[in-house]
């Protein structure tokens, strides 16, 4: 990691902390771009907004997102509390962040109650072994949506 990111690193840390104080999960993220140039800033709002997908890091990315009018964010560094979920890393991904850098992992999530650590071994098992079924129900139009998808010569690509 770079020595430039440790402040932000601490700023998210401190997020997190104060939105404990505030009711909400352990969990603070920012996202940085050039290593100085503040973008967003996310606390999990998961409770606060009966929004399961309301982590730290995913409302950091859309936040970002609004503010650079951008679906990407190409340039700038999700910098966060805790490793990513695999919610939040997919987010992350999918925002083409340059970078994530974290302070407390999985493990340590998981000794807080938090079901991180479970979800990455879910991934690692195979799907029939999962407590919620995730079923392939093929139907005549399945393919239909990205048919129309490639035809459009107006899409923005992503």
């Amino acid at each position: 990691m770079s020595s430039d990111l440790k402040p932000w690193l601490d700023r998210a840390v401190a997020l997190a902390t104060e939105n404990v104080a505030d009711g909400g999960g352990p969990f603070g993220a920012v996202i940085v771009r050039d290593g100085s140039e503040l973008i967003s800033v996310g606390v999990n709002r998961v409770t606060r907004d009966f929004d399961p997908t309301a982590h730290a890091e995913v409302v950091a990315i859309r936040e970002a997102c609004r503010k650079l009018s951008s679906f990407t964010l190409d340039g700038c560094v999700l910098v966060t509390s805790c490793e990513p979920c695999p919610l939040c890393l997919a987010a992350a991904l999918w925002s083409r962040v340059d970078q994530v850098v974290y302070a407390a992992d999985r493990y340590d999530a998981a000794a807080a109650g938090f079901d991180d650590l479970a979800f990455y071994k879910l991934f690692e098992s195979p799907r029939d072994t999962w407590t919620v079924p995730v079923a392939h129900l093929s139907v005549d139009q399945h393919n239909a949506p990205f048919d129309a998808w490639s035809a459009n010569t107006a899409r923005v690509e992503y």
